[in-house]
């Protein structure tokens, strides 16, 4: 193995270790905020079956 390839196997690694860890927060705070978005839909989604109904058999 030549110190060539060796240096550019340290770059690699490097570059893979660094690059890869700013993207892995940005994945994991994309997927937070979906699931927070859900979560806030989802609630809504229930209030508003929940008044409709409430609406529908509360004149009764």
């Amino acid at each position: 193995m030549g110190e060539g390839s060796m240096m550019k196997q340290e770059n690699r690694s490097f570059c893979n270790r660094h690059v890869g860890e700013p993207c892995k927060a940005f994945g994991r705070k994309c997927s937070r905020l979906v699931q927070e978005q859900r979560a806030r839909f989802y609630i809504l989604r229930r209030c508003v079956i929940m008044l409709i109904c409430w609406h529908d058999y509360g004149d009764s």
